[in-house]
C-alpha cells in the first residue's frame, strides 16, 4: 500500500488545523484522527472561541460545525475570513439536504460533511483542502501560463498582466483545473468531480457561482479569458 504523502507548511513545520464543535466527544475523536496525520491541532467549542483561536493559532484549515451555542458557523466563517480570506473551511452539520449543502458552500465554505460521518472521510476532505493551500513536502515547483495569466502551483501566487490576484483555496483549485486544460471545454460535471471530488446531485449552480467569482477577479476590466459555452460548459483561453 502506497503511503500518503506528508503535508507540511512551506517551512517544514506541521500543518495547523482548528477544529470547532461543541460536542466534546466528537472534537476529541476528530483531533486524535487529525493528529495521527502529524498535524498540529487546536480546538474551540464556541463561535467566539473559534474566532479568537483563528487569530492566535493561525490555522491552515478549519473544521467548523454549523451549529454552535453562541452564533452559527456562517458567522464564524465571515469573521475568520475577514482576517484570512483564503483560509480553507470544511463545514460539519447534521443537516443533509442538498439545499443546505449548497448553501454552506455558496456562503464561502470550501467543503461540507454531514453527521454522522467517518473520521477517514473528514481526514480525506481536510487533506484535499490542504493540498490546495499548503505545500506538499515532495512537491516540486510548477508554473502554469495561459496568455498573460500565470499561476504558481508551489507558491500559490496568481498574476494577470503582472498584477497579483488573491484567490480562495477553492477558487485557486478551479483556476488551476481550467489552466491545466486551456482551450478545452469543461462540463459542470467534470468541474464538480475534479474540484469538489463528488457530485452535488445535480446542483451544478455552485460551479456557476465560483466561475462568477473567478471572472470578477481574473477578467474584471480586462479582455475576458473565461468563456461560457452554452449547453457544454466553460473554457479558458488567452485573451485575443
Amino acid at each position: 500500500m502506497t503511503a500518503t504523502p506528508a503535508l507540511t507548511r512551506v517551512d517544514g513545520s506541521p500543518v495547523r488545523v482548528l477544529v470547532v464543535d461543541d460536542e466534546a466527544n466528537l472534537t476529541e475523536l476528530l483531533s486524535m484522527a487529525l493528529r495521527y496525520e502529524g498535524w498540529d491541532i487546536q480546538t474551540a467549542a464556541s463561535g467566539h472561541a473559534a474566532v479568537r483561536a483563528a487569530k492566535e493559532f493561525k490555522p491552515d484549515a478549519v473544521v467548523l460545525d454549523m451549529m454552535l451555542p453562541d452564533f452559527d458557523g456562517m458567522e464564524v466563517l465571515r469573521r475568520i475570513r475577514s482576517g484570512d480570506p483564503s483560509l480553507p473551511v470544511l463545514f460539519l452539520t447534521a443537516r443533509d439536504a442538498v439545499e443546505d449543502r449548497v448553501a454552506g458552500l455558496t456562503a464561502g465554505g470550501d467543503d461540507y460533511v454531514t453527521k454522522p460521518f467517518s473520521l477517514e472521510e473528514v481526514v480525506a476532505r481536510v487533506r484535499a483542502l490542504l493540498r490546495r493551500s499548503v505545500q506538499l513536502v515532495e512537491e516540486s515547483s510548477s508554473v502554469l501560463v495561459v496568455g498573460d495569466l500565470t499561476l504558481d502551483e508551489d507558491s500559490h501566487e496568481v498574476t494577470r498582466g503582472g498584477v497579483e490576484i488573491s484567490l480562495t483555496a477553492t477558487e485557486f483549485e478551479l483556476l488551476r483545473y481550467l489552466m491545466r486544460n486551456p482551450r478545452r471545454v469543461l462540463s459542470k460535471a467534470q468541474i464538480l468531480d475534479r474540484v469538489w471530488n463528488y457530485d452535488f446531485g445535480g446542483q451544478a449552480n455552485v460551479v456557476e457561482l465560483y466561475i462568477s467569482y473567478l471572472r470578477k477577479k481574473i477578467d474584471a476590466g480586462r479582455e475576458p479569458m473565461i468563456h461560457t459555452m452554452r449547453g457544454a460548459g466553460y473554457v479558458l483561453k488567452p485573451a485575443t
